[in-house]
């Protein structure tokens, strides 16, 4: 039985994935907290109390992530972009281009038939367009992030966000509030905004199709609809997109294993 882990340490979640012999036995999502390396140690013990397994069956533990050099039970630290083309290639073998966005970047990854890395970009200079310029929305409309993608599409007409710098942005909002645009309306433009930020990141290394997106805010339908027209293709999303760094990972593990 060859048993491999591999732990995500995101700005927002830390994620973990165990496999055995290429099939995914389970995942975790917690908090990260002020901790990363608390955090890492505490996803992958939680998951593996879980499965009902001890840390000395696992063979090999592959850490990602910003936090992934915290991760000290780690064997081995890869970066995101190569965990989560691989994730992507576990999860759905067709998949040739993916979308992350995160919690505070996002990235666009072309890959081959095996997963392994085409070409990427990624926008790790600022939080526009990410799940941390998300949850700042949130608080200026007063509305549950979960909601936002159900929200937005009940929209009647988008309203119009100009800037994705998140206090600019936060600005537009609370003017739009103030001018009476119904919440729905501003969360598809908050999303719409997005979406051609995204696209217009992407566009620089001619994504293929098919495309998956991954990342936290996969979980977010409305963004997932405005990235689909803003791209002019459909995309995928798998009900482990949050944690497809993670599985990424444990899969890159069982190469060394």
């Amino acid at each position: 039985m060859s048993l491999t882990a591999g732990i995500d340490i995101g700005s927002i979640t830390a994620k973990a994935a165990v496999m055995q012999d290429g099939a995914l036995l389970g995942t975790r999502v917690n908090f990260t907290g002020y901790n990363a390396e608390a955090a890492g140690r505490r996803v992958f013990e939680e998951l593996l109390a879980e499965l009902g397994l001890v840390p000395a069956e696992i063979g090999r533990i592959v850490a990602t992530g910003y936090g992934r050099k915290s991760v000290a039970i780690a064997d081995k630290v890869v970066t995101e972009i190569m965990c989560h083309a691989a994730g992507a290639c576990f999860l759905d073998p067709s998949v040739r281009s993916l979308i992350d966005i995160g919690g505070q970047d996002s990235k666009a990854v072309v890959m081959d038939e095996n997963g392994r890395v085409v070409n990427f970009t990624m926008n790790d200079k600022c939080a526009a367009g990410t799940g941390r310029f998300l949850e700042v929305m949130a608080r200026a409309l007063e509305a549950d992030l979960d909601e936002f993608g159900d929200l937005s599409l009940k929209a009647g007409r988008p309203a119009r966000i100009s800037s994705l710098c998140t206090v600019f942005a936060e600005s537009e909002v609370i003017s739009l509030i103030a001018k009476g645009e119904t919440r729905e309306n501003i969360i598809a433009g908050i999303h719409e905004a997005i979406a051609s930020r995204i696209s217009a990141m992407a566009g620089r290394i001619g994504l293929a199709a098919p495309i998956m997106m991954t990342g936290g805010v996969a979980r977010n339908i409305g963004v997932v609809r405005a990235l689909e027209k803003a791209l002019g293709m459909p995309v995928v999303v798998s009900p482990h997109a949050q944690v497809n760094g993670a599985i990424g990972a444990a899969s890159l593990a069982r190469e060394v294993a």
